[in-house]
């Protein structure tokens, strides 16, 4: 690199002049490198190892995008925003033959657009198979009017987080695929988990293998985000997927595991083996707390009695419930002496079918008046009866005030299990009665009751408790179920991040307020009813902390929350209508976790035709807070009609985070 022929002949020289050449030749040299140095630190490439590997380069934006050289030409795995492409002359690249990605999502992919001139000078683009319609047709996977088997959604919540804009593949890779590049041939193994179909690339180097691995594992045996890999009502599909895909790894003995975000891992099997480990540990926390497949009916109720009305039974005096073989409604009625009835939730019934058995309590059992239908929570299959019963007996309906909009628009969210899900025709129900979510006391035909707000699976839940036929009495929707006599059990019911299930404003709130309540007896949602619970809830209870630290163990956030968290920033509406050449107003809501101020910095990043105002959000929260932003998204005359993503680009105290969230926007014809 240095011509060192001056060197040789200074050394014939006398000795002042030899030692003020040799001061002026180290400077030299040491410029020379400082330059270097300079211009690629300014260029923002790293090098996982110079010397071994002078060809493999890391650049980070969104995430890590590597570069594989050869002469003027590259291969690249993932893209991030696209930034790359404006640098990569300073590392002497002129070509880029391929792009791989090891899956769709978003911060991966965003820079696709850019790729346009460089296709048009051969680049290829490829993805796992498995994924190629999240590529080339992202819209279809962000629906209107969801439903609960939706592909890749939780119940109607989607999972997946696909480009706001199709990337048109050359290829896709199937597993067990190689793809032949100057000389090397890349392995295509099949590593889904943190996505459905991801993928790592293998090469081998020196008879060791280095692993471009997306997101199976981050540096410290952690996982990249909680949601990513939440495919299921938490019976763990997701989990089981990515602990395989580390154990895949793990054979390979990488030298070196190249993630899609974090540091480059170094002699990666010990801390594959670790996190192995830690998803085992997972997958028993997460799912259900008592047999939901295979002894549950057998726990379900011990207590109520059959009544004159078939599959009516009276938990109490006063208290009723329905029971059948294999039959999971949600329902449970309180009758005063006077007739007059309050019902905790009311849904999965044919309606001809509830009409038979209340026109049975009204002929057999005094039945008068329905006054109230009482909501414990969002989900609406614990609702969707409740207008017939409005319609029927008069009943109002009553929810906690922060229950009310997902009740009643539950399109402006993307929450699991929406009312509009469950294909009975409903695109939201009304409430009567917002309960103030500190709580209420009501009087009611002699009974005092509190309702208080009671998160578990959900936030937006609540509790109904109070002394019934001398007994501590609360209603818990979907928090807890089980059998207090087998210490094996803990109660637990789902714990499903799209249900905004933050445990410290879910499970451990929820198991807080039944220690406080000490009820002697639960009626809990599907029909359950539960007698001296005081074990379980303690188990319950026990289990919340513990679950806690096991998603502290794997999270890559200092703050568990922000990996857990799908909607730490958030659109109101997620779900919008507007006419081409209208406008629509949106609000943005972030939420800080910190103990400390936080900063934001937020692109709205739209499809051609939309327009945002302002594009870029900037803002600061004071320490666990939440703000909302205002922002105004406008189609074009010419817009094209149907759905159409819009995607936030986050940096966060300065760390970019990219696109991980969005909103619909459903694009109609302008009006003739």
């Amino acid at each position: 690199m240095f011509d060192n022929a001056p060197i040789r002949c200074i050394l014939a020289t006398e000795p002042f002049a030899r030692q003020v050449f040799m001061k002026k030749a180290i400077l030299t040299l040491l410029a020379a490198l400082f330059v270097g140095c300079v211009q690629l630190a300014a260029a923002g490439f790293s090098q996982p190892d110079a010397k071994a590997l002078p060809n493999l380069y890391v650049w980070t934006d969104t995430c890590n995008v590597h570069v594989l050289r050869d002469g003027d030409a590259a291969l690249l795995i993932n893209l991030g925003d696209g930034s790359v492409l404006e640098h990569l002359a300073s590392i002497g690249v002129k070509r880029v033959e391929w792009v791989l990605f090891t899956d769709h999502h978003r911060e991966q992919c965003q820079g696709a657009s850019k790729l346009g001139p460089w296709r048009d000078r051969g680049t290829q683009v490829a993805a796992p198979e498995a994924e190629r319609a999240l590529f080339e047709r992202p819209a279809s996977f962000r629906k209107m009017k969801v439903s609960l088997n939706d592909q890749y959604t939780v119940h109607g919540a989607s999972y997946v987080r696909p480009p706001i804009q199709p990337v048109r593949l050359d290829r896709g890779f199937r597993r067990m695929d190689e793809l032949a590049w100057r000389g090397r041939k890349l392995r295509c193994e099949e590593t889904k988990g943190n996505s459905p179909g991801g993928m790592t690339y293998f090469i081998e180097e020196q008879n060791r293998w280095l692993a471009f691995s997306g997101d199976v594992m981050c540096d410290g045996a952690r996982m990249n985000n909680y949601f990513d890999t939440e495919w299921d009502y938490s019976f763990g599909a997701g989990v089981y997927a990515l602990h395989n895909a580390a154990a895949w790894v793990t054979g390979y003995d990488p030298i070196l595991m190249l993630p899609s975000h974090g540091p480059i891992i170094r002699d990666a099997k010990p801390q594959l083996e670790k996190y192995q480990k830690k998803l085992e540990r997972l997958e028993q926390m997460i799912l259900r707390g008592y047999s939901i497949s295979r002894f549950a009916g057998s726990d379900q109720d011990r207590v109520s009695k059959p009544t004159a009305v078939p599959n009516i039974w009276q938990v109490s005096p006063h208290l009723f419930k329905f029971k059948a073989q294999n039959f999971w409604p949600n329902f449970h009625m309180l009758l005063a002496d006077s007739g007059h009835a309050l019902v905790v939730d009311c849904g999965l019934f044919d309606e001809a079918y509830l009409d038979r058995a209340l026109e049975g309590m009204r002929e057999k059992l005094g039945l008068k008046a329905i006054d109230a239908v009482i909501i414990t929570h969002m989900h609406g299959d614990h609702f969707l009866e409740a207008p017939h019963l409005r319609e029927k007996w008069g009943a109002q309906i009553w929810a906690l005030d922060n229950m009310v909009d997902k009740c009643e628009h539950p399109e402006w969210f993307d929450y699991c299990a929406p009312v509009q899900s469950y294909g009975k025709g409903l695109t939201g129900v009304r409430i009567d009665r917002a309960i103030k979510k500190s709580g209420e006391t009501i009087d009611w035909e002699g009974f005092k009751l509190t309702i208080e707000w009671m998160p578990g699976q959900t936030e937006f839940a609540l509790g109904v408790h109070g002394v019934i036929d001398g007994k501590k009495v609360i209603f818990t929707g979907d928090n807890i179920d089980g059998n207090p006599t087998d210490p094996v059990q803990n109660g637990h019911e789902a714990i499903v991040a799209r249900n905004s299930g933050i445990l410290d404003e879910g499970y451990i709130y929820g198991a807080e307020l039944m220690t406080r309540v000490k009820p002697d007896l639960i009626l809990a949602g599907h029909s359950w009813a539960i007698a001296n619970p005081a074990p379980l809830i303690q188990r319950y209870r026990q289990w919340a902390y513990d679950m806690r630290d096991t998603f502290r163990s794997l999270s890559t956030d200092n703050d568990y929350r922000y990996w857990f968290d799908p909607f730490w920033v958030r659109a109101e509406p997620y779900r919008s209508t507007l006419r081409a050449g209208e406008a629509v107003e949106l609000k943005l809501e972030v939420r800080s976790f910190q103990t400390r101020a936080q900063t934001h910095h937020i692109e709205i990043l739209t499809p051609p035709g939309l327009t945002a105002e302002p594009r870029v959000l900037d803002g600061r929260l004071a320490a666990e807070a939440r703000g909302k932003f205002s922002f105004r998204i406008t189609a074009a005359p010419d817009a094209k009609p149907g759905v159409q993503l819009v995607a936030f680009d986050i940096t966060r105290d300065g760390v970019r985070h990219g696109q991980l969230f969005d909103a619909i926007l459903e694009v109609q014809p302008s009006k003739p």
